[in-house]
């Protein structure tokens, strides 16, 4: 009997643990069609007949990207937006490339992915913050490795006196984005003012400071 009722929760267990987890992909590939217009979870498949080389290229991370923001930084992604063939692959890279003294990642999270950075050039302080609010922060370098968990609050910095790059790898194709101060300040429509001044516990005046130099710049 006891063995009868080992065995079952050896099989049980087995079965939950294949229905919980991701199944296999069903094909080779699922190149990305976003012109079809059919809402999944991900992209719906282009006709494979016409899935090219192209869909698998990308060469966007080969070049230091343009920095032309008050922060300092600009990232350079490599997802199933640049890259088709990764749809339904669950991975995808990413450039950042910071300016000297002070560049800034500012604080953000990614809601689908954990992300792992590897320095190229320079050094960066680097942080993420648990929800026990503790900050969890290390210097990095060149050839260096840093993790950060899905989901938590994390951000990078160049102190040094020459630009830094990295490249990030998730995994997930499309990992998304939320940098904090940018989605509190520049939503839309936007966060009320009487919520923001009461959870920054500040008045309406420094809200709407904040608020201009966020804005996004005009043409």
């Amino acid at each position: 009997m006891v063995a009868n009722v080992v065995a079952y929760l050896i099989v049980f267990t087995a079965i939950s643990s294949t229905v919980a987890s991701d199944p296999d992909n069903l094909q080779d590939v699922c190149v990305a069609l976003p012109s079809s217009g059919i809402k999944v979870n991900g992209f719906a498949c282009k006709d494979e007949a016409n899935v090219t080389a192209a869909d698998f290229f990308f060469d966007g991370l080969a070049k230091a990207g343009v920095i032309n923001n008050s922060v300092g930084s600009i990232v350079t992604a490599g997802n199933v937006d640049k890259i088709p063939g990764l749809n339904t692959l669950g991975v995808s890279l990413a450039r950042i490339d910071y300016a000297p003294d002070g560049g800034l990642n500012p604080p953000h999270t990614h809601p689908r992915a954990t992300e792992i950075v590897f320095v190229l050039e320079g050094e960066l302080d680097v942080g993420f913050i648990t929800t026990a609010n503790k900050l969890v922060s290390k210097n990095i370098k060149k050839g260096e490795i840093f993790v950060f968990p899905k989901a938590l609050v994390h951000f990078q910095k160049n102190n040094g006196d020459k630009p830094a790059s990295v490249i990030s790898a998730f995994n997930s194709q499309l990992p998304g984005t939320q940098s904090i101060a940018a989605t509190l300040f520049t939503a839309t429509p936007s966060v009320p003012d009487d919520v923001l001044t009461k959870a920054f516990q500040v008045g309406t005046k420094e809200i709407e400071k904040i608020k201009s130099k966020l804005a996004p710049k005009k043409n």
